[in-house]
């Protein structure tokens, strides 16, 4: 019951967006339009992994707010990798909502720092490649699991 055209889709203008409107356009604005679009990709994935424990009657309904989407999934499939996953999520959801601070835009080591519990989280090109990375695993892992 995986749906291609959901997750996958909005991975593929996150990867647009970060090998090619970063590339040339080095500010946090983009980058934020990342985030939101690995976001997306994260909610898509959730959505299409719970309808496949629906359609296979683990589960019964489905939530309807994201975060509570991912807390369901996170009750209904108790796996450790599924645990790391929904933490990242998560963060990237903080991140999302978080008042932010910019430095170097323009330039090659463009970052946004974000403040969490009294700790800086500097969100730079490389980290976003990280970010991006597990997105990407993320999809693959939820493609396999929950064909």
């Amino acid at each position: 019951m995986y749906e291609e055209n959901s997750a996958i889709e909005e991975l593929k203008r996150a990867d647009h967006l970060l090998f090619v409107t970063l590339k040339y356009t080095r500010t946090c604005d983009v980058i934020k339009s990342i985030i939101k679009r690995l976001i997306s990709t994260f909610d898509y994935a959730i959505i299409d992994a719970l309808e496949s424990l629906k359609k296979r009657k683990k589960i019964k309904d489905i939530p309807l707010t994201p975060i509570s989407r991912a807390e369901f999934l996170k009750k209904s499939y108790k796996r450790p990798e599924m645990n790391d996953f929904l933490k990242f999520y998560m963060l990237l959801k903080f991140i999302d909502r978080a008042e932010y601070t910019k430095k170097e835009e323009y330039k090659r080591h463009v970052a946004c720092t974000v403040m969490q519990d009294d700790e800086a989280i500097e969100i730079n090109i490389d980290k976003v490649h990280e970010y991006f990375n597990k997105t990407k695993d993320f999809i693959y892992y939820t493609k396999e699991k929950f064909k």
